[in-house]
């Protein structure tokens, strides 16, 4: 009888040491298979999908998405996702190809669906994240998807989101603030290429740019000139670089105008972690306090 009681006393112990370690709580919970065409995105749906969601990026850190030549690997991350977010309009024009190649059953979300695109010289331009406000659609559109697909989390995607656009507004109020005292005839630079409209449009600095709103042509000589001429005209006061484009031109461009050679801006890309970059808030902090670096009396 003791034998059977001691056993019994054992079986009951292992079962419920078992059901411990496999409850909710210690297990480890699935969490949903999320694609990002690129750094920023990634970074805007971690903010918003915290321990939920397990992020992978088609483009990474410092990598150019305009010129990104897909993998074989990028096709099985394809293929695995249940959700895909894209910024759109034309941005990562070799994604589309990627996605119905690879007969990918996951949801694609479109970021930039809602926001009215700026159009100049004729081309769509898909940098809608350097306006701040832009990116709480962003946001907004991820948490909807996030819920569509997941909805038992539907209340922490939703917390996650209204915490991160009280930051975009307090980052928003920040670089209206950082540019009261520059003057707005002084708001004049140059950059490698046109990624910088959006940011222009809000926030009154005037970006010239010899290349389009793609890096993958190349800018000519004529474009080149005709940059360097309206900087000489307008008296611009800084060239900038980029973390994703060819140094030289701003080099180049800065040399025959006399203008300040700036530090580096983040148009297209996060850095990597240890950079000055490596979220959207603090990518859109650094450029702004070089933007009024160079441009301060």
């Amino acid at each position: 009888m003791r034998f059977r009681l001691n056993f019994s006393y054992v079986y009951f112990l292992c079962f419920i040491i078992v059901m411990f370690l496999t409850s909710p709580t210690h297990a480890e919970t699935k969490k949903i298979s999320v694609v990002a065409s690129f750094s920023i995105i990634g970074d805007l749906v971690q903010q918003v999908g915290g321990d939920h969601v397990g992020i992978t990026m088609i483009v990474g850190p410092e990598e150019d998405a305009h010129v990104y030549q897909p993998s074989p690997a990028d096709a099985r991350k394809i293929t695995q996702a249940e959700i895909i977010f894209i910024n759109g309009l034309g941005f990562e024009g070799w994604l589309s190809r990627l996605i119905n190649a690879t007969k990918s059953k996951g949801t694609v979300v479109d970021l930039s669906s809602k926001i009215k695109a700026r159009q100049t010289q004729g081309e769509i331009d898909p940098h809608v994240w350097q306006d701040v406000n832009n990116v709480k659609i962003y946001i907004q559109e991820i948490c909807q998807a996030l819920i569509a697909i997941d909805p038992n989390n539907g209340a922490d995607y939703q917390k996650n989101s209204q915490l991160y656009i009280e930051k975009l507004s307090k980052l928003d109020n920040e670089i209206v603030e950082s540019l009261t005292n520059i003057p707005l005839d002084d708001r004049r630079v140059v950059s490698t290429h046109d990624a910088f409209g959006y940011f222009s449009a809000r926030y009154g600095v005037a970006f010239l740019a010899p290349q389009g709103v793609s890096t993958e042509a190349e800018a000519s000589a004529r474009d080149i000139a005709r940059i360097i001429d309206a900087a000489k005209a307008q008296k611009v006061k800084a060239v900038f670089l980029e973390n994703v484009a060819d140094p030289r031109l701003a080099r180049r461009i800065s040399a025959e105008t006399n203008a300040r050679l700036g530090g580096t801006l983040y148009s297209d890309s996060l850095t990597g972690a240890k950079g000055d970059g490596a979220t959207y808030l603090e990518m859109m902090r650094h450029n702004v306090k070089e933007i009024v670096r160079a441009l301060k009396p």
